[in-house]
């Protein structure tokens, strides 16, 4: 029933604080495993001598460890077979009904916790950014000492809605780089590019409204627009941008809102939009009169002058949002909009109400790496890396029989047909430790797919390619 062979446990459990009990410790371990889903319901646990011997601790620590989890209703003991992690009931009722994650343990929310859990490790088949020993945390603590040094009582008041004014004069130079016309008035700074599409939501859609995102795309935003009550719909995207043939027929049944493009290095195939595609989406804009909404997250990875909409719309249907989360730190938490005047406005009264305003001591920390003009040698660094990890990666990939979508040339990522039910390798993985992605999340249907992303770095970490094999052979 289930039943996992011993292998799955043989990690040790990390176990904070000496001073608690072991039992306790172990609890709380097998606990987490459980909570994860890395230890599934129906999977039965290892024998109490079987588990004492391989962490070296006596048969009692572990009838007391097990008696906790029976106690806490997470594990059962059947006479005559052994101990089983339980299924517990009603665990999905208490989730937002946003319509994502409802059919399965492997949901949005268990890749982000997961994927949270193991920022860290970029490495990892799955992992959302890039490994921590490729960036540079000495230009972010240097930084941070001279924004400290410098910066008096200013960070003592909220500071404005739009954000603070140096880094936005900054964006402003950045965007004019790329040919998008936008004055320190028309930014608005917020905490990521998540925090930005929240804001444009709360902005453009009602209940009953419809939205058009990518198919895939970045999952995070497919419950986000439910919970305003909206109705999602998936263009399919294509090596060259989003599938204009299909969405015009969208087009002729729906009545969208808005429309999420990942124009450069689309998160999870890493592809750009063609300038035929992009002046093909603007034209269908103009003609149904719906808002494009740009997510550049990932534009500072491409290395040479990409097409951006905003570049050719000049900000007319099309909202623009970037970020620094994915090239500098996650956790500096500091994205933009730029948008018309009178949109810019709206959303920071929007931002206001929501949140009054963004952290000013990161995004002093943010201008300073700018003004300093560090940041374009550390993009070169990461996208030499990235291009030598990626290479690697794929070679290994299409020796495993993975079907790339396309070769990308660029970004973080890759997209890979595993030839299988990819949410089958991701629960595998996750009782052995190994983070994966699998591609129904990336979907608003949210269907069954062989697809899967892959981070461009997973070719360094051997042991996440064994389980790879490991995973299509037993498949």
């Amino acid at each position: 029933m289930n039943e996992r062979p011993p292998s799955q446990f043989a990690t040790p459990p990390v176990l904070p604080g000496a001073e608690r009990l072991l039992s306790d410790q172990i609890a709380s371990w097998l606990r987490l495993r459980i909570d994860e889903h890395a230890l599934r319901p129906g999977t039965r646990l290892p024998s109490i001598r079987q588990f004492a011997a391989e962490k070296g601790v006596s048969r009692s620590t572990v009838v007391e460890a097990y008696d906790r989890l029976i106690a806490a209703g997470l594990v059962e003991s059947r006479r005559g077979s052994g101990f089983y992690v339980r299924a517990r009931r009603g665990v999905h009722a208490a989730r937002p009904r946003s319509g994502v994650g409802v059919r399965s343990q492997l949901d949005v929310v268990w890749l982000l916790r997961a994927m949270l859990k193991q920022a860290p490790v970029g490495d990892q088949p799955g992992a959302g950014l890039l490994p921590a020993q490729w960036l540079d945390s000495e230009l972010i603590a240097g930084a941070v000492r001279a924004v400290g040094r410098n910066v008096g009582s200013a960070l003592l008041a909220y500071g404005e809605a739009e954000g603070y004014l140096p880094l936005r004069q900054a964006l402003a130079q950045r965007l004019a780089e790329s040919d998008i016309g936008a004055g320190p008035h028309q930014i608005v700074t917020t905490h990521g590019v998540t925090h930005g599409i929240d804001l444009v939501a709360r902005h453009l859609i009602e209940p009953g409204d419809t939205v058009f995102v990518e198919d895939p795309a970045w999952f995070v935003m497919f419950g986000r627009f439910a919970a305003f009550g909206a109705k999602v719909v998936g263009v399919p995207r294509r090596a060259d941008g989003p599938d204009v043939a299909v969405l015009a027929n969208l087009l002729t049944r729906h009545q969208p809102k808005m429309f999420v493009v990942g124009s450069v290095l689309h998160n999870p195939t890493s592809t750009s939009i063609s300038v035929a595609n992009a002046h093909q989406l603007l034209k269908l804009a103009d003609e149904y009169g719906f808002t494009i909404v740009e997510d550049d997250v990932y534009g500072d990875l491409h290395p040479g002058r990409a097409l951006r909409l905003a570049s050719l719309d000049q900000l007319r249907r099309v909202l623009y949002l970037g970020g620094f989360s994915k090239t500098l730190a996650a956790n500096l938490r500091v994205g933009y909009i730029a948008a018309d005047p009178e949109t810019a406005a709206k959303l920071a009264d929007l931002k206001m109400l929501t949140g009054l305003t963004t952290p000013e001591l990161t995004e002093r920390v943010v201008a300073r790496v700018l003004a300093e003009g560090q940041y374009r040698r550390h993009l070169e660094r990461l996208r030499g890396r990235l291009d030598a990890a990626r290479d690697g990666t794929a070679r290994a990939l299409e020796r495993l029989g993975v079907r790339l979508f396309t070769e990308p040339s660029a970004g973080i990522f890759l997209w890979g047909d595993f030839g299988r039910d990819t949410n089958a390798i991701a629960a595998l993985g996750a009782q052995q430790d190994v983070l994966c992605a699998p591609g129904s999340l990336f979907s608003p249907t949210q269907l069954p797919s062989p697809w899967m992303r892959v981070s461009a770095a997973t070719a360094q970490n051997p042991a996440a390619l064994r389980f790879l094999q490991q995973a299509l052979d037993d498949g």
